[in-house]
């Protein structure tokens, strides 16, 4: 079980994965996993540094874990400071992880009721810093999100 102010740090790890991406001149989005209380893997959005358009923040994250069985991810928490896109819920769904803690979705929501519908709990912290990293990153790299995030032309307005 975990407790609040471990939440907390948790979301923290991504946040610093986040920062780490933007220092590489790539997308702010972080994620980390969480099993039993303890990290055992974290990942940035690499798409820009890799040219690798799948390198999400989970993706790359849950890459990082290596292979893992049902038991573990059966008792896992991934925590990600933006809302899953729909690659990154696919992934989530593929390996059944439970839980999954979003920093914010304010900036882009991907299909949270179909996660939810799908019996994963979802936490979404409403989180300033992850949702002003964004924000600061969207103002001066429109055209890097709207190629990231693919919205239709008439979404892609802020």
């Amino acid at each position: 079980m975990l407790f609040p102010d471990m939440s907390d740090h948790f979301l923290k790890a991504a946040i610093e994965e986040a920062r780490i991406g933007l220092a590489q001149n790539g997308i702010p989005i972080g994620s980390v996993l969480v099993i039993d209380g303890e990290i055992i893997s974290r990942g940035h959005n690499k798409r820009v540094q890799e040219g690798n358009p799948i390198l999400h923040a989970e993706i790359d994250c849950l890459a990082n874990a290596g292979r893992l069985g049902f038991s573990q991810y059966s008792r896992a928490v991934l925590y990600t400071t933006l809302s899953p896109c729909d690659m990154c819920s696919g992934a989530i769904l593929l390996y059944k992880i439970p839980k999954v803690v979003i920093g914010e979705n304010r900036t882009f929501r991907g299909p949270e009721e179909y996660l939810r519908s799908r019996n994963i709990t979802l936490e979404v912290v409403d989180d300033e810093d992850c949702y002003h990293l964004m924000q600061d990153f969207i103002a001066r790299n429109i055209e890097l999100w709207n190629e990231d995030i693919g919205l239709p032309s008439e979404q892609k307005k802020l």
